[in-house]
């Protein structure tokens, strides 16, 4: 695990978050996914740099888990790292919210997403 994912991971496991249950490191058919909450269907990836370099393989990627009921939320490394309280707070809103409300990202937020979301 990468920093940004050890300090995600602190805050999403033993379900600590609003009592859903989230998986490290799980195997979703050929992928492995960083995140993912079965019971809510969520799956939560950290990117770093090389997200640039492999954005279509990532875009795929997440076009397939889509197409198997998922939805994903993407998170650049330093946002999680430096934004812990914001990133949490979008994912408890997406643990909550219905799934046909949230829309889904290919590409991951960044800090002026985490306020946007903060301003609601």
């Amino acid at each position: 695990m990468t920093d940004a994912e050890r300090r995600l991971w602190s805050r999403l496991r033993k379900r600590q978050l609003h009592g859903y249950r989230f998986r490290s490191q799980f195997q979703l058919g050929t992928y492995i996914v960083d995140f993912v909450c079965l019971e809510r269907r969520l799956i939560i990836e950290v990117d770093g740099g090389q997200h640039c370099e492999q954005e279509d393989y990532d875009n795929a990627r997440t076009a397939w888990l889509q197409e198997q009921g998922y939805r994903v939320l993407r998170f650049w490394n330093d946002v999680a790292l430096t934004e812990t309280e914001a990133v949490i707070t979008t994912i408890a809103e997406a643990l909550e919210a219905e799934s046909s409300t949230l829309v889904p990202s290919t590409r991951p937020a960044s800090r002026a997403d985490l306020l946007r979301v903060g301003r609601r």
